[in-house]
């Protein structure tokens, strides 16, 4: 870091970087043709729009899951009606080795890896006093470990290539403290992964970029519980949950060639709920 202006004036090699090769005209710039994006969660909610939306603009797309199964029919689905190449894994994103091997099966499988989104996750929404260790513990296998999984070994991937681009899903949740539902667990977990996201991205600075996306409340089986979908009504600027539809563009645009310039960052995407 410069700290005068005399440090400033220094020459460093190799700066400034180039520009990326990449498309002037917009629409070509979101385009995903020949590129392989991985979505963990894939199988319903947030992740199949993603994947919907990474197909809909001609990527290939695997797709993981672990226990819905309906995945392999989406990704059928999905490549039939956008003609692209879809697969589906299970994997249990908690255990590092089903992780390091199914990364390893989808290189031989599609010849590279572009886009690594990790977006499986899940909550129990308790406070800490009435929830067990092992509710906690299976929390932070997922959310935590599983993210940590997955940016391991994709990274090493990124690395070997010279290029990728990792996607995490984090939440509001690691901005706020969820009201009217005491849930310290699921928050901290959220808070873990969108600053280990953003370290990243500074650590891979050669050779990846790594965003976050926090959601608010959407419709989906994560969304609001029916005990506390009137306070998230209240709490949102706009009055509602986000339909899946509204956050699609959001995960293209970070996986595209769009976003070439955006690293490290969080974005919220809530509605409005976390402005008062």
């Amino acid at each position: 870091m410069s700290m005068n202006f005399e440090d400033c004036g220094v020459v460093r090699d190799g700066f400034p970087r180039p520009f990326p090769n990449t498309p002037s005209n917009v629409l070509e710039q979101f385009r995903m043709d020949s590129k392989v994006v991985v979505v963990t969660g894939a199988s319903d909610g947030i992740g199949l729009a993603v994947a919907e939306a990474i197909a809909e603009a001609g990527g290939n797309v695997v797709f993981w899951y672990n226990s819905n199964d309906v995945a392999i029919q989406r990704s059928q689905e999905i490549a039939t009606k956008h003609n692209v190449k879809t697969s589906a894994y299970k994997v249990d994103v908690s255990v590092s080795t089903q992780v390091q091997e199914t990364i390893a099966q989808v290189v031989k499988e599609f010849g590279k890896l572009d886009v690594f989104i990790a977006n499986a996750g899940m909550a129990i929404s308790k406070p800490i006093l009435e929830q067990t260790l092992e509710e906690y513990r299976k929390q932070m296998s997922v959310n935590v470990d599983g993210i940590v999984h997955c940016s391991k070994y994709a990274g090493e991937v990124f690395q070997r290539q010279g290029f990728g681009n990792l996607i995490i899903t984090s939440s509001m949740s690691g901005h706020i403290v969820n009201v009217p539902t005491d849930q310290p667990v699921y928050n901290a977990t959220k808070a873990y992964v969108t600053h280990f996201g953003k370290s990243l991205a500074r650590e891979w600075r050669e050779f990846a970029r790594v965003n976050v996306v926090s959601p608010g409340f959407f419709d989906t089986k994560m969304g609001a519980s029916p005990s506390a979908i009137n306070e998230a009504y209240r709490m949102a600027a706009l009055g509602r949950q986000g339909h899946t539809k509204e956050i699609k563009g959001l995960y293209l645009y970070l996986a595209s060639d769009a976003s070439t310039y955006m690293t490290g960052s969080d974005v919220l995407i809530d509605g409005g709920y976390v402005l008062p």
